[in-house]
C-alpha cells in the first residue's frame, strides 16, 4: 500500500475511534445528568438531608463524636464515626429498597404512619424537656466513654505485661501504610465506629433512612443521608460541645416534630403512587 494512503487510513481510523470514545462520553454524561436532574432524586436528597439533620443534632452519636475529638485527633473521630454512618446509611437505604417488592400502597401507609408517630413524638418529648436535656445526654455519653477508656488502658497494660516492650529501632519506624493501618484498627478508632455503629442501630435516623428509601429515589436518599451525616459530624468534631451549649437540643426536637408532620401532610398530598 502507498506510505500516503497508509496514513490516511490510519487518521481516518484514528478519527472513527476518537468519535466513538466522545459519543460513548457524552452518552454517558448525558444518562447520568438525567438521572441526577429527576426532581425524584433531588426530592429524595433533600428530604433525607432535611431528616438527618433534625434528628442527629444533640443526638448521642453527636455527642460521642464530640467528645472523643477532645481527646483524640479529630481526623481519626471524624473517620471513625462518618464510616459507621455511612455503613449504616447504605444497609439502611438497602433495606428499604428491598421493600419495594411489597405492594406500594402498604408501605405509603405505614411511611405515613411512622412519620405522624415520630412528629408527635419529638414535639412531645420537646415540649416536656428541660432547657438542660443536652448536658444530660452529653454527660451520660462522658460517662459510657470512660467506661469504655478504662477498659481499653486495663487491656492495654495488661498486654504490655505479657508481652512486654522488646521492640527495636529498626522495627518501629513508621511507614505511610502502617501508619494507616495502626489508625484504622487503633483502639480508638474501633471504639468511635463501634459505639456510633451501636448508637445508630435502631435509632430514629435509621428507621426514617428506611422508610424513605422505600418511598423516594434511593440514590438521592443515601447521598442526601450521607451529606448530612458528614455536617453533623463534622460540626461535632470541630466544636461539638460549643454547638451543644448554644444551640437548644429542645429547640431541634421541636423543628424535628413540626419536619416530621410536614413530611406526613407531603406524603398524603402525593399519594401513594
Amino acid at each position: 500500500m502507498d506510505p500516503a494512503m497508509q496514513e490516511d487510513v490510519i487518521i481516518n481510523n484514528a478519527s472513527l475511534i476518537g468519535a466513538t470514545a466522545a459519543s460513548d462520553l457524552n452518552s454517558f454524561y448525558n444518562s447520568m445528568l438525567d438521572k441526577y436532574m429527576q426532581p425524584g432524586f433531588w426530592h429524595g436528597f433533600f428530604v433525607s438531608l432535611a431528616v438527618i439533620i433534625v434528628s442527629e443534632i444533640g443526638d448521642k452519636t453527636f455527642f460521642i463524636a464530640a467528645i472523643m475529638a477532645m481527646k483524640h485527633p479529630r481526623m481519626l473521630i471524624f473517620s471513625a464515626a462518618i464510616g459507621a454512618l455511612i455503613v449504616m446509611t447504605i444497609l439502611s437505604v438497602v433495606l428499604g429498597f428491598l421493600t419495594t417488592v411489597i405492594p406500594q400502597i402498604y408501605t405509603f401507609y405505614a411511611a405515613t404512619f411512622l412519620f405522624v408517630l415520630f412528629g408527635l413524638r419529638m414535639l412531645y418529648e420537646g415540649y416536656y424537656m428541660s432547657d438542660d436535656e443536652g448536658q444530660e445526654e452529653l454527660e451520660e455519653v462522658q460517662m459510657e466513654l470512660k467506661k469504655k477508656e478504662e477498659e481499653i488502658d486495663n487491656h492495654k497494660t495488661v498486654s504490655d505485661l505479657e508481652t512486654g516492650h522488646s521492640e527495636s529501632p529498626a522495627s518501629s519506624k513508621p511507614t505511610i501504610v502502617n501508619s494507616i493501618l495502626k489508625s484504622i484498627f487503633s483502639p480508638i478508632f474501633v471504639t468511635a465506629f463501634t459505639m456510633t455503629f451501636l448508637a445508630e442501630w435502631g435509632d430514629r435516623s435509621q428507621i426514617t433512612t428506611i422508610i424513605l428509601s422505600s418511598r423516594e429515589d434511593p440514590w438521592g436518599v443515601c447521598i442526601g443521608g450521607c451529606f448530612g451525616h458528614s455536617l453533623c459530624t463534622a460540626g461535632a468534631v470541630i466544636g461539638g460541645r460549643m454547638i451543644a451549649q448554644r444551640i437548644s437540643v429542645r429547640t431541634v426536637t421541636l423543628i424535628g416534630g413540626v419536619v416530621f408532620l410536614m413530611f406526613a401532610v407531603s406524603s398524603l398530598y402525593r399519594g401513594p403512587g
